[in-house]
This record gives C-alpha cells, sequence and structure tokens, in this order.
C-alpha cells in the first residue's frame, strides 16, 4: 500500500505535517478528513514515487507542458469573467474562514454557479483537489480564470495555513483592478464617443450632402472658390476610393498589431511613446504605479518572497517601460540589494515613490507604505483622468466645429458669388 505524506491545517489553524498509508490520495485525505484536518498538500513516498514508470512520468511532464503554453496565451480574467473570480474568490475564503472544508467549499461552489462554463471550472478543479492536488495546482490549471498572481498567493496561503486570509485578500486586490479599469474606461468613453460621432457626421455630410449640393454650383457655370475645389476634391475621394481608405486602414492595423506591436522593440516604442503623450501619458504613469505598488504589496503580504513577487508584478503592469524597470529591480535584488535603491535607479518610477518605500524599508513595514503609495494615486488616478476628460472635450469640441465650419464656408461662398452676380 502506498505511503503518502501530508501536510494539512488542524482545527486551531496549526500546521500538521506527517505520512499515511492508503490505497488512493483520495482515500488518505477522506480519512484525514475525519481526523478533521484539513490537507493542503500531499504527495506519495520516495518509494511509491520510484516505482511509477516512464510514461506515467512523461505524460505528467507533456500535462505540465501544456499547461505552461496556456498560461503564457492567457493574461487571466477580464470583464464579466473577472467579476465572477472575484465573487467566487471573496464567497471560497468566507466559507474557509467559517471552518467549512475546502471540498465542501467547492461543492457550494459548483451548486451556485451562473453558467455552464463556471460550474465546468470548479468541478474540474473540486475533482483534482480530490485527486491529491492541492488547491493551487488545481487553479493552475485554468489559466483564463487564475492569473499566476493568483494561483501564486494561494500556494503561499496553503504553506502558511491562511489560505481563507490570503483568498480575502485576492477579492480585495481583484476588486481594486475592477474599480482602476472603470475610472480609465468611464473617463476615455465619451471622448471616443465624441470621435466616433464626429467621423459618421462628416462622413455622412461628404459623401451624401456634399456632392448634390456642388452639382448644382457646377451647373451655374461659374469659376468655383478654392475652399469649394478643395471640399468636392475631398467628397470624390470620398465617393471613389473609400473601399481602398478602408483597406489600407485594415492592412495598417494588421501590420501594427501582429508585427510591430508583437515585437519586443515595436511594443517598448509605444509604450515609452505612451508615456511621453501630454495629459494621457500621466494617466497611465500613474496607472502602472498604482498597479506596481499595489500588487507587490499583495503578494508580500501573502507570504510570497519579493524576487518571486517582482516576477509576477513585472507581468502585471501591463506596460512594457515600467516591465522592464520591475525587472532590473528584481535582478538587482537577487544580488543582494534593498529595493529603493534600484527603483530609484530605473527613473520610471516618481521619486517621491523610492523615497517612501526606502522609508518602509527601514521602519520594516514596507507592506503598509506600498498600500499607501497604491492609495494615494489611486486618488491621483482620478482626478487625472477628470483633468484629462476637461482637457479633451473642447479640443474635439474645436476640432469638429472647424471640419464643419470648412464645410459650411466652402458650400456658402458660391451661392453668394451667384446672388451677387
Amino acid at each position: 500500500m502506498p505511503i503518502y505524506q501530508y501536510t494539512a491545517l488542524a482545527p486551531g489553524g496549526d500546521v500538521k505535517k506527517g505520512v499515511i498509508d492508503a490505497d488512493t490520495a483520495r482515500d488518505a485525505r477522506q480519512r484525514l478528513r475525519k481526523e478533521n484536518l484539513l490537507v493542503t498538500d500531499i504527495a506519495e513516498g520516495r518509494s511509491a514515487r520510484k516505482r511509477k514508470d516512464k510514461t506515467d512520468a512523461g505524460a505528467k511532464v507533456g500535462i505540465m507542458a501544456r499547461i505552461r503554453e496556456a498560461r503564457a496565451a492567457h493574461s487571466g480574467p477580464s470583464g464579466r469573467d473577472l467579476e465572477l473570480v472575484t465573487a467566487a474568490t471573496r464567497q471560497l475564503g468566507t466559507m474557509l474562514g467559517s471552518g467549512i472544508p475546502l471540498t465542501e467549499a467547492l461543492r457550494a461552489m459548483i451548486e451556485q454557479a451562473q453558467d455552464r462554463r463556471t460550474e465546468t471550472v470548479f468541478r474540474e478543479i473540486r475533482e483534482a483537489v480530490n485527486q491529491g492536488a492541492s488547491l493551487a495546482d488545481a487553479l493552475e490549471q485554468h489559466p483564463g480564470f487564475f492569473t499566476d498572481l493568483y494561483v501564486n498567493m494561494v500556494r503561499a496561503g496553503e504553506a502558511t495555513g491562511n489560505v481563507d486570509v490570503v483568498l480575502s485578500r485576492l477579492a480585495d486586490y481583484l476588486q481594486y483592478q475592477r474599480t482602476i479599469r472603470r475610472k480609465v474606461v468611464s473617463a476615455m468613453t465619451y471622448p471616443i464617443m465624441m470621435i466616433c460621432l464626429g467621423f459618421l457626421v462628416v462622413t455622412a455630410l461628404l459623401t451624401f450632402v456634399v456632392p448634390k449640393i456642388t452639382e448644382m454650383l457646377e451647373d451655374t457655370g461659374q469659376a468655383l472658390p478654392t475652399p469649394t475645389r478643395i471640399l468636392i476634391a475631398i467628397s470624390d475621394g470620398f465617393r471613389d476610393y473609400w473601399l481602398i481608405g478602408a483597406i489600407v486602414i485594415a492592412f495598417v492595423s494588421f501590420f501594427f498589431e501582429r508585427v510591430y506591436k508583437k515585437n519586443e522593440d515595436g511594443r517598448l516604442k509605444i509604450d515609452r511613446f505612451l508615456l511621453k503623450m501630454p495629459v494621457i501619458g500621466e494617466v497611465l504613469l500613474k496607472q502602472a504605479v498604482s498597479r506596481f505598488t499595489r500588487t507587490l504589496s499583495t503578494l508580500l503580504q501573502s507570504g510570497v518572497n519579493a524576487v518571486q513577487s517582482l516576477e509576477i508584478t513585472r507581468n502585471v503592469v501591463q506596460n512594457r517601460v515600467v516591465s522592464d524597470a520591475t525587472e532590473h529591480i528584481r535582478s538587482r535584488i537577487v544580488e543582494g540589494t534593498d529595493i529603493s535603491t534600484p527603483l530609484r535607479a530605473t527613473e520610471v518610477f516618481p521619486a517621491v515613490v523610492a523615497y517612501m518605500v526606502a522609508v518602509g524599508e527601514q521602519a520594516g513595514e514596507l507592506e503598509q507604505m506600498l498600500d499607501r503609495i497604491a492609495d494615494s494615486y489611486d486618488e491621483e488616478i482620478e482626478i487625472a483622468t477628470e483633468r484629462m476628460t476637461s482637457v479633451l472635450e473642447p479640443i474635439m469640441i474645436i476640432g469638429l466645429a472647424i471640419v464643419v465650419g470648412f464645410i459650411v464656408i466652402s458650400i456658402v461662398l458660391p451661392i453668394l458669388q451667384v446672388g451677387q452676380i
């Protein structure tokens, strides 16, 4: 009979390690559950593992490789999925904190799943846990729902016996992500709608209205003013070459997305350009700094080591310039330095951030200081987005007024000439 080594949580919250003999890992978990032990990790003993054949080992390697490929292709949940994961995380943390066993909590998540896809995910997680996998390993098999940050925090929580606390902290972090995203999206919605509406109005005028009026003006036989001739040329271009223009725009978009943006150097140039843009660059930098500090603080508080926390944070900031700066900080920490010194040397983060991080390190309160920085930048993001909207709105109105005014003047000028004659 195989021998299993396990790590479990006792009713008082203490971590207990030991060995148990059972036919399968599932049987071992059931026996330990009867002893009021919540298994967080279980594995076969060395002697049993040595008896596994090479085929099983190869199959496991293949599965893990596919999981890594899948995680590389997904950046985590977004939109509706992020909302579902946030709610599920909070509920699961609450149930575990109330003393409900993990498998029972997962069963409750299955029963209250709002759609078939979510139900399937939690069924597979529960099945993996029943077969002996840890919760983190089970979550890792679903990269579309659970990011590296999520999985590593849960793994750290299992190691320290604070899974419920980590899940509550994760729910707060995911809620923060949704809040920041809503702020930025809501700030950009009105300008984008104005641009699209203005483009549609101008296109309709140049394609349908202007040709009829200019045709009437040309029938008078009078020499048309220069603005009117320019307008006619633009209108003819819209009518005769709109298909070619659409194809060119589609090709440029495809080239930008698939060739330039996917290229490492290309993405770096784009992100650097965005950060240098007036008004918009300020918002993007504040958002990246807020995401960096909040993510790093959440990981450190959950028990993830600094090097691994920075490695995960590097993939979360969503800006190549800040990501490269984070990698520089991580590499310097591996060499034995603190966080504030290389952070200041990157010249990407504002000086006040480096100063506050240094103070937090000296006081032994780095996590709390990172949270304060994130809170401060969240407020600044809200102010900056309002400022950006207030600046872009008059610019768009003036631009649209100039375009429409040019069309009106180009039409009115020849009519006035005909009236004078």
